[in-house]
């Protein structure tokens, strides 16, 4: 099928002509005078090939050849104003889609002030939210799978990738109810060093794994692990059965189980950072748009 080539004023001048059926009264609600619509409609009728009005003495009407133009004629204008909308909004960040990738652990902190503070700004915008564990989002940032990152502990040495800090929180030590240090308010590393320990794979999280690895070294041990979970709801169910014990982040607290005691740890000078990761190339006005959210939904303190 070809494509019609009709300019727009031609469109717009014959639509507004058959609502009005009056030369005089349509040129004046399109703001010009009375020759250049009749000439746009007499170019229009030429592309036709037929005539799509008759012209009478004080009496205009549309021919069955208008009358067959005219709902499409609607449409199109209809459409291209509908899709002029959306473009200006998807380009000025008040609608389009996001995709979010985030650890599931900072769906207890950092994760529901952010996006209920975005999407009180941006109810327009359609929210991907996708559960993934750091190396994960990394891969998924640079694949262009995913346009922002929440993830702990990102790598210093990513090109391509830019990090903002958004929470900084110490680590507690994760013991079963039944160990001899959960009636302590506060556990000193070193008394960990003949415990058995739960930890997630490096391979999710290398920065943070190494982290909590260095931490019971300078406690002066290497920590025996023999388990590992890829999420820290599991690591902490582990922990439960007395599989073992574990170091995490403090926001971990949140996670509700009876028979899990969460104790600070001394020294516990050591934080972990959770940050928001996006393509330093990436121009999503979107991108932009929750990025100025960032810190301003006022994450709790895990410093207590």
């Amino acid at each position: 099928m070809d494509r019609p080539e009709i300019p727009l004023p031609q469109l717009h001048a014959f639509v507004v002509l058959a609502e009005e059926l009056h030369f005089g009264h349509a040129a004046a609600r399109l703001g010009i005078a009375q020759p250049p619509l009749s000439q746009q409609i007499r170019r229009l009728e030429d592309r036709v090939g037929h005539a799509l009005f008759t012209r009478a003495p004080g009496r205009v009407a549309l021919t069955p050849a208008g009358n067959e133009l005219l709902p499409a004629a609607r449409r199109a204008l209809t459409d291209l104003a509908d899709g002029l909308a959306a473009a200006r909004a998807v380009g000025s960040g008040r609608a389009g889609s996001l995709r979010i990738g985030f650890a599931a652990s900072l769906a207890l902190t950092v994760l529901p002030g952010l996006l209920r503070t975005f999407r009180d700004r941006s109810p327009d915008v359609h929210l991907d939210i996708r559960e993934m564990t750091t190396a994960p989002q990394i891969a998924a940032l640079h694949d262009k799978t995913i346009d922002i990152g929440l993830l702990r502990e990102p790598p210093s040495d990513e090109t391509g990738l830019c990090f903002r800090t958004v929470l900084s929180e110490p680590f507690v030590a994760v013991l079963p109810s039944t160990h001899p240090l959960a009636g302590k308010r506060t556990v000193r590393l070193a008394q960990l060093a003949e415990s058995p320990f739960v930890l997630l794979p490096r391979a999710v999280g290398p920065t943070l794994y190494d982290q909590i690895v260095a931490l019971c070294t300078t406690a002066g041990f290497t920590p025996r692990i023999v388990q590992h979970a890829v999420e820290w709801q599991t690591v902490c169910a582990l922990v439960e059965t007395g599989l073992g014990v574990s170091l995490a982040p403090a926001g971990i607290r949140r996670i509700r189980l009876r028979g899990v005691a969460f104790r600070r740890i001394d020294p516990g000078t050591a934080r972990t950072r959770v940050a928001v990761a996006w393509r330093e190339d990436d121009h999503n006005p979107l991108v932009s748009r929750l990025l100025a959210t960032v810190g301003q939904d006022h994450p709790p303190d895990e410093s207590r």
